[in-house]
């Protein structure tokens, strides 16, 4: 046998090798949610054993009505909504950071959050129902993403770098209309509304909202991972996608449609919760590799452990309840901060 027959099988058994290990840990981590899911449903002030709640699940009788209405009208769909909003800010957040091919880039980069906080204080200052405020966060969320593409298409070339450049000016310019909305609304009614809106929390969330958002994000999840492994092709540069016959302005539009969508979706529920789309998809290249095709389900499902727990901790930790903004910047930056020092990334 020669070198060259030596290599291949060498290669072949890395290849392999690195595919069981992808399984195993897509299997652990899914385990993991399923876990977290089924505890997370007896936590808080009025405790569930484990057993109890898989006996209201399963909707056996002599359980009594209390727990039901306590799992299935309070807990399980702020549970279903944490999990789907972890899941869609941590795709989103990867694929973001595949097309522009910068590991600083998150969910948020173009707009849509600090479009979204806008709409939602809007709305808040002209007393509107919550169903109205999600309404307008999702609407100039995806208005944000749109003015982003209106003003890189009046530079010469529509590059990523463009596009990253306008979503900067577009979340200034609407940062900076939140804080015109902060500054005129009444300080003791609508202002601390605003303010704990922008600070992300699951508080009020009920089972109409994951009605209504469920569908579109679950669609727009599932159209990234359709498409992931377009997005190592678009990573590797415009020149070389082109160069093999990609459109790279088409399957980057698509990208961030959906996965502005979804983000649109998740933080016209939830508020503005940073820090998840940002490190995230860092934790799962420590596990998987640069690999989108790997990467993007192991980040979903990280995703939504992720802010499953945090809620947990949430609604748990004290009296009150701690705004999720808060627990995942806490948590988040510090970590992000490891990741770079272990890393030993520089940018010249």
């Amino acid at each position: 046998m020669g070198v060259d027959s030596l290599a291949s099988e060498s290669s072949k058994l890395e290849t392999k090798a690195g595919k069981t290990r992808y399984y195993w840990v897509l299997f652990a981590l899914t385990f993991t949610l399923f876990i977290v899911f089924l505890v997370s449903l007896g936590i808080g002030r009025y405790s569930i054993p484990v057993d109890k709640t898989v006996k209201a699940l399963l909707m056996q009788p002599n359980i009594e009505q209390v727990v039901k209405d306590v799992i299935f009208k309070i807990r399980l769909p702020r549970i279903v909504a944490a999990t789907l909003i972890g899941a869609s800010l941590s795709i989103s957040g990867a694929s973001f950071q595949g097309v522009f091919k910068n590991p600083l880039v998150s969910s948020h980069i173009l707009g849509v959050a600090s479009g979204a906080g806008f709409g939602a204080a809007v709305a808040i200052i002209l007393g509107m129902n919550i169903t109205m405020i999600q309404l307008f966060a999702f609407t100039f969320g995806i208005a944000a993403v749109v003015a982003s593409f209106g003003i890189s298409n009046l530079y010469k070339s529509s590059s990523a770098l463009s596009l990253v450049l306008s979503g900067i000016i577009v979340s200034s310019f609407f940062s900076a209309l939140i804080s015109l909305m902060k500054y005129i609304a009444d300080p003791r009614d609508t202002l601390p509304e605003i303010v704990f809106w922008l600070m992300g929390s699951l508080a009020t969330v009920n089972t109409d909202d994951v009605f209504k958002t469920a569908p579109v994000i679950v669609a727009g999840i599932t159209g990234l991972l359709l498409i992931r492994w377009r997005i190592n092709i678009i990573s590797m540069g415009d020149e070389e996608a082109q160069a093999l016959g990609v459109n790279v302005k088409r399957l980057r539009s698509i990208i961030i449609a959906l996965s502005t969508i979804i983000t649109a979706a998740a933080v016209c529920v939830s508020g503005v919760i940073g820090w998840i789309g940002l490190v995230i998809p860092h934790v799962g290249r420590m596990l998987v590799g640069p690999d989108y095709k790997k990467l993007l389900p192991i980040s979903t499902v990280i995703g939504a452990v992720y802010l499953l727990i945090v809620d947990d901790i949430a609604r748990t930790l004290t009296t009150g309840e701690i705004p999720l903004g808060i627990l995942t910047a806490l948590i988040g930056t510090p970590f992000f901060a490891y990741i770079l020092w272990k890393s030993k990334v520089s940018w010249s």
